[in-house]
């Protein structure tokens, strides 16, 4: 580190003097925040240096206020990344030497109609969005403009990584457990911030801007940690290095970056990385990687030549904050109606199995989540995924056991598959068991049998209709009897209109007890595309049925219970309540004291009021 004296030898050298600074306000919102360019001493340093060619370390102190020590402390970073020489005369002061030359990177033409601009942030680094429509192009080019900084502040960078490389101790443990990952990734921050604020007089706000970047740079993913901070897409794609990495954008649809990855090697790397955090391996024998960010993200590599083009990557962005059923009911989304989430509520508090189907992206995994966040909070929960998607309120977590597959080392061996977690889970006493999606025969017939067990179930499937569910469990190649199928209750289809953009409950409907050779179906609620509404089919036969003979509750009851739960449901809009941790103390109350809540949702009481 650089002195505070005035001594000119660099083995002496010291920490620089530093002063006081007033603390600026984190980003609160990124979205109305500018990102921060930062220049830095050693950007100035590099500067003098590139004019003139050759410097003396005393006229660079004198030009800058600076200690003649520190410059020559910064130099010594500049010339680690061959930037400078620093030459030391018998007499007189050391001479900073141009090296080479800094690359000039191309500048973006920012040209065609601009559609839009807003602000993200990832580990206090603020990005500009831009997206505009320029010609000769058949989709919107997205543009990310991070934080520009000169190359004298990437040297500095690169010189703090390798102080902190030696300082911070990393175990296995901490880089697969996400927890833990966390941890350290906090832990890293502040140890940056640290040494940023140490040796650079800037503000704050640029010294937290580095440290995200040496995060992101260390532990994170490096740009794409700020691509997958907007809120706004759904999809990352990396298609392979001879094109831009392509993104879905929540308004825009698919859209063209102005990032390209540098190298087929480069897209390896980055997959085998994402990889290796999850214990997942890639390579030319595995050339399939499935695996998931310690975010959530779902991630699905492949492998040239299993991908002729080149390698690929496919990031799937699953939303920060866990979706519930008020936002799903709400005039934002307008994915199902009260009235069907009253219906699936109900429900739910008796036990009846439920599968939610749709197509990729129409929003499956977010209606089981919306749906367990309702579940009581007096029950054992087991929930079996491929990859973490499953999100409860922390009221649920006291008995909940989340268990995910794993795939086989490169040996072959070590696999644990869902059939393996479904038999497992169902020698740990549970009372309800979510799974994630069912694939194949031998998943279908444990989920069947858990369910004639006595246990609750809840699960995914790849279908467009209730008819298709039908079809896909009773045909080849799942084919289950018909008789096991009775155990399913009800079947949810989710629809997602990709003109539009928007995702909707197409259908409702319950399995009827087979009378003859054919099981049938009872449509309850349909989704009218023209009028967007949620329309009431039939009236239910088999879950009242089911009701009547297991509460004792009369078709009145059901209807008046149904009425209460719709009333409540419309309550919590209207009050506000989307967050499901919210959301979950009061299905929590409502569990505890069922007339307190439907009596405040009567009287329109305040959320606080009942939750004291």
């Amino acid at each position: 580190m650089p002195e505070k004296t005035t001594a000119a030898t660099e083995d002496d050298a010291k920490k620089p003097e530093t002063e006081e600074y007033v603390d600026i306000d984190d980003i609160k919102n990124p979205q109305k925040e500018e990102s921060v360019d930062i220049e830095t001493t050693l950007d100035k340093i590099y500067g003098f240096v590139k004019k003139w060619k050759a410097v003396s370390a005393k006229d660079v102190a004198r030009k800058l206020k600076e200690k003649k020590s520190n410059v020559l402390f910064y130099s010594r970073m500049l010339r680690k990344k061959n930037l400078i020489e620093v030459k030391y005369p018998v007499f007189g002061s050391p001479v900073l030497v141009l090296k080479q030359r800094e690359a000039i990177p191309p500048v973006e033409k920012a040209g065609g109609e601009l559609v839009e601009t807003y602000y993200t942030e990832a580990d206090n680094v603020s990005a500009k969005i831009e997206i505009r429509r320029e010609k000769g192009e058949v989709v919107p080019i997205y543009t990310i403009k991070p934080p520009d900084i000169g190359i004298g502040t990437q040297a500095f960078l690169d010189h703090i990584i390798d102080e902190l490389v030696r300082e911070v101790q990393v175990s296995v443990q901490e880089i697969v457990d996400p927890k833990k990952m966390t941890e350290l990734r906090q832990k890293f921050f502040a140890l940056a911030l640290e040494k940023i604020l140490d040796y650079l007089k800037i503000d704050e706000r640029s010294a937290k801007t580095l440290a995200g970047m040496l995060v992101q740079r260390m532990y994170g993913l490096g740009e794409m940690d700020i691509i997958l901070s907007d809120k706004y897409l759904e999809e990352i794609a990396v298609n392979n290095s001879n094109v831009p990495v392509v993104i879905y954008h929540k308004r825009h649809g698919w859209l063209k970056t102005g990032k390209s990855m540098g190298s087929e090697e480069e897209i390896y790397n980055l997959s085998s990385e994402i990889g290796r955090k999850v214990q997942r391996d890639i390579t030319s024998l595995n050339p399939i990687m499935d695996a998931h960010l310690i975010t959530g993200d779902r991630v699905a590599a492949t492998l040239f030549p299993i991908s002729t083009m080149g390698n690929t990557i496919t990031i799937r962005k699953f939303s920060r904050v866990p979706w519930t059923v008020t936002s799903l009911c709400s005039d934002k989304y307008k994915t199902t109606s009260k009235e069907v989430a009253a219906f699936l509520w109900q429900a739910l508090e008796y036990e009846l199995n439920i599968m939610v189907a749709g197509g990729t992206a129409s929003g499956k995994t977010s209606m089981l989540n919306a749906l367990c966040a309702m579940i009581p909070p007096t029950q054992r929960l087991i929930s079996i995924e491929d990859t973490r998607e499953i999100f409860l309120p922390s009221y649920l977590h006291w008995n909940w056991i989340p268990l995910t597959t794993r795939n086989p080392n490169p040996e072959g061996q070590g696999e644990v598959s869902m059939l393996d977690l479904m038999i497992a889970s169902l020698r740990m006493r549970p009372d309800r068991i979510m799974v994630g999606e069912v694939r194949t025969k031998p998943q279908a017939e444990t989920m069947f049998e858990a369910m004639h067990t006595g246990h609750s179930v809840y699960t995914t499937m790849h279908a467009d209709t209730a008819e298709q569910v039908k079809r896909r469990l009773l045909e080849p190649p799942i084919q289950i009897p018909k008789n096991e199928l009775e155990a399913l209750h009800l079947i949810l289809v989710q629809y997602r209109d990709r003109r539009k953009n928007l995702r909707r409950t197409l259908e409702l409907a319950e399995i009827l007890t087979s009378q003859g050779s054919d099981v049938e179906l009872n449509y309850l609620y349909r989704w009218t595309p023209r009028s967007d509404r949620f329309e009431k089919v039939n009236d239910s036969i088999r879950v009242v049925e089911d009701l009547n003979m297991h509460t004792g509750m009369t078709l009145n009851e059901i209807v008046d219970d149904l009425k209460e739960r719709e009333a409540i449901l419309g309550w919590l809009m209207k009050r506000g309540i989307m967050d499901i941790e919210k959301l979950g103390l009061i299905m929590k109350k409502y569990y505890e004291d069922r007339e307190a809540i439907v009596k405040a949702s009567m009287k329109n009481k305040k959320i606080d009021d009942i939750l004291r």
